[in-house]
């Protein structure tokens, strides 16, 4: 069998990995093995994450949303349900934003959903 010589196509795979760990501490970002297994990690980490990020604004956003309603003398499900009932149909985000930036606007919002139920 013929000799396969690998220099250009292992050097390359392994400048792909270390040029991904720039900027990783220590040895993660020089030695190839301890580099790529970071990497590998890294990409794990980031893909899950991107999941999370959906959850975790979600969360803040009711969060902010509650604080903003029990100011109004309300509940958070029961503030949603007269959203729903009277045909209010601003996402969470939104109202996060309105609870935040506009706190007239958020309150006149109340108003009409509190009129709703």
């Amino acid at each position: 069998m013929t000799r396969v010589k690998r220099g250009n196509v292992a050097r390359k795979r392994r400048n792909k990995i270390l040029k991904i760990a720039k900027g990783y501490r220590g040895s993660h970002s020089t030695l190839f093995r301890t580099a790529n297994q970071q990497v590998m990690k890294a990409l794990r980490s980031a893909y899950r994450d991107r999941k999370r990020k959906k959850r975790d604004f979600r969360r803040l956003w009711i969060a902010r949303i509650n604080a903003a309603v029990r100011e109004q003398g309300m509940s958070y499900s029961k503030f949603m349900g007269a959203l729903k009932k009277s045909n209010i149909n601003l996402n969470r985000k939104m109202l996060a934003q309105l609870a935040v930036l506009d706190p007239a606007g958020f309150t006149k919002v109340t108003e009409m959903a509190k009129q709703a139920q």
